[in-house]
């Protein structure tokens, strides 16, 4: 094996890797928004001022980076090249990323990280359904039963996921991962320039006051 055998196989397990922590990160964050009750309870058990003012703090600051961290990670991976090389459950993580990325616009510039509102809710429910869109694609996409599996127990619908809706599958997955980029890409340049317009609005509205 070759160095440039190497190399390119050290880049393909990295993102690849990169990819699947991003996944889980995403869920991670989904869960510190759904245990709010859990989180107000070990809020309740600190007494100092400035204690119960950090752990706000920490606590959103915390969700917020996860998830730009995870549209980050997402939107990396989303190019023809990186979708050809490593194993992405077209369309559902591109469209994770989308959402993601929308409800982090949602939290940092319309205060959806203050607990109990409705741009509160919107935002969960966006990060919910970023979740499980992403969840289904690892779990029946790029994690399906193995070559080695499928040889003793034939499975059409396995066989009709591991070679569509995987973005380096040639034929079939190849050609769906063009479609999904040709989509998300400019959706993805839209939520990017949605937040992007929001954040210079408060940014003249501060100079203003």
């Amino acid at each position: 094996m070759g160095a440039h055998e190497i190399t390119k196989g050290l880049e393909v397990w990295t993102l690849q890797t990169l990819l699947n922590v991003s996944i889980l990160l995403g869920v991670f964050s989904v869960g510190l928004v759904l245990v709010q009750g859990y989180l107000d309870s070990l809020r309740r058990k600190l007494t100092l001022r400035v204690s119960l003012e950090l752990w706000d703090v920490v606590v959103t600051l915390l969700t917020d980076l996860l998830l730009a961290v995870v549209v980050l990670i997402g939107f990396l991976v989303l190019n023809p090249d990186i979708m050809a090389d490593i194993k992405i459950a077209v369309p559902f993580i591109p469209v994770g990323t989308a959402l993601f990325a929308a409800s982090l616009v949602v939290r940092l510039f319309y205060r959806g990280h203050e607990v109990g509102g409705f741009r509160f809710k919107i935002a969960l429910g966006l990060m919910l359904s970023a979740a499980i869109v992403q969840i289904v694609g690892f779990s029946f996409v790029m994690e399906a039963p193995s070559g080695e599996y499928l040889a003793i127990h034939p499975s059409p619908f396995w066989e009709f996921v591991k070679t569509h809706l995987r973005s380096n599958a040639a034929p079939h997955g190849l050609e769906l991962a063009q479609v999904t980029f040709s989509v998300m890409f400019p959706l993805m340049m839209i939520i990017f320039g949605w937040g992007g317009i929001r954040a210079f609005r408060q940014l003249a509205g501060r100079r203003g006051s």
